[in-house]
Formats: C-alpha cells, sequence, structure tokens
C-alpha cells in the first residue's frame, strides 16, 4: 500500500470525508500534516501544490488533490490501483 499524505485542518468536513473514503479502500494509516497549527508547514503545502485549500492529498509521490479528485479517482476504478502503487 503506497504512503498516504494528506495536509488538513481542525475543522474540515471534506478531509474527514476523504479519509472515510480512504479507509473504505484499505488505507489504515495516514500522515496527516495540520497546517492550522503550523504556518511554515501551510506555506510549504501552498508552494508544493499550487494550492491554498484542503485537504491536498498524496498517494506516494502522486498529488491527487482535494476530496473531488480523490471521489472522482474512486468512481473511475483509478484510486485503488493507484493505492496499490501501480502506474496510472
Amino acid at each position: 500500500m503506497a504512503k498516504v499524505t494528506m495536509y488538513t485542518t481542525a475543522v474540515c468536513p471534506f478531509c474527514v470525508r476523504a479519509e472515510m473514503l480512504l479507509k473504505q479502500r484499505g488505507v489504515n494509516e495516514i500522515n496527516k500534516i495540520r497546517i492550522d497549527l503550523d504556518a511554515q508547514e501551510r506555506a510549504a503545502m501552498m508552494e508544493r501544490t499550487g494550492r491554498r485549500t484542503v485537504p491536498q492529498i498524496y498517494i506516494g509521490d502522486t498529488h491527487v488533490g482535494g476530496y473531488d479528485e480523490l471521489a472522482a479517482l474512486d468512481r473511475e476504478g483509478k484510486l485503488i490501483p493507484l493505492l496499490e502503487g501501480e502506474p496510472s
């Protein structure tokens, strides 16, 4: 299973939905980076992703985007292969 990293905040309904979807697909561990607690992490996220909103999700080295993009990958049948480390 690929490593999953999610930039998040304490109050973020889309982060909760993303975590629920990932767990339904077999992800047991998510590296959560709280950008509301550390301004440097927020700046790093914005530089890394080019986005200001959370969640920002990485599966391995692949930037998935936010919850909408994660859900779209799942609907297209591409999420599980990505989680299993298969090339897209």
